[in-house]
């Protein structure tokens, strides 16, 4: 051992405090089967529960990703077609005039060459 002294605050033990013994396992009673089976089973359910909830989560998650692009593809599809037959129907219903766009505060859009019709913007 070294010589070294204890720095001079040091706090140090002056009364051994001895506490109640607490009954360990090995002092309760013996469980009866039954109780043992019960007792296991609600650790079980519990670890179970936990687990299976982790794994759907997961599951969930890694489905919600995989499936996002494929919905997002079919939402733009359904919208695209969706404002197609609104222009469709607000150009056969005579709504915009074909050929004076002046009187119209937003002038009606024609499909380009591939079908679709172009951006709109507001009139400035």
């Amino acid at each position: 051992m070294s010589s070294r002294t204890p720095p001079r605050y040091v706090p140090t033990l002056t009364e051994v405090v001895e506490s109640a013994a607490e009954p360990g396992p090995a002092s309760a009673a013996p469980l009866s089967q039954e109780q043992l089976i019960q007792r296991v089973m609600r650790r079980v359910d519990v670890t179970l529960e936990r687990r299976l909830r982790e794994a759907v989560a997961a599951a969930v998650i890694e489905q919600t990703r995989a499936i996002g692009p494929l919905l997002r593809e079919e939402i733009e599809a359904v919208v695209r077609e969706t404002v197609a037959q609104a222009f469709e129907q607000e150009l056969s219903s005579g709504a915009c005039p074909a050929g004076d766009v002046t009187q119209v505060k937003y002038p009606c859009p024609s499909p380009d060459q591939t079908g679709e019709f172009p951006a709109l913007s507001a009139p400035t």
